[in-house]
């Protein structure tokens, strides 16, 4: 039976183990995992048969901002569907429902799949309250010794 829940902190341990089979996460551990989920508004899974197969955090205010990181699904349950449950369940997640921007980012050999899932491509260029279009960039931070 494949159930849609919030994930709590009592799943860091199962989440973790989810991680650990991407390679871009393996070396997270169960300790900081349970932390990122202390911090996290909005944590959405998929589980079945009462094992966890996919999940996806939220970040946000509540109102105009909601950010989705770390969506993964379990290597061996690739191609079934339960991104698509998991992403629907993001979407539909009671309490996201009046933030006006729900985004992410991905790596664009994903792109058709997060558009398959009702996300469309943020177009980089925008019109500025001075008049005119100026294109936006995306920034992290690097910090220096």
């Amino acid at each position: 039976m494949v159930l849609t829940r919030d994930i709590e902190l009592d799943d860091a341990g199962e989440l973790t183990d989810l991680y650990e089979e991407y390679e871009w996460w393996e070396d997270r551990e169960a300790g900081d995992v349970r932390t990122a989920l202390a911090e996290t508004e909005v944590a959405v899974g998929v589980e079945e048969n009462g094992t966890l197969v996919a999940a996806a955090r939220i970040l946000t205010d509540y109102t105009y901002y909601a950010n989705v990181f770390d969506v993964i699904v379990a290597t061996d349950r690739r191609g079934e569907g339960f991104g698509k449950i998991l992403m629907e369940a993001v979407v539909d997640h009671p309490d996201l429902q009046s933030v006006v921007g729900l985004s992410l980012l991905c790596r664009r050999g994903l792109v058709p799949y997060y558009e398959s899932v009702g996300f469309e491509l943020f177009d980089p260029e925008m019109e500025v309250p001075e008049g005119g279009v100026e294109t936006l960039v995306r920034m992290t931070y690097r910090q220096t010794d």
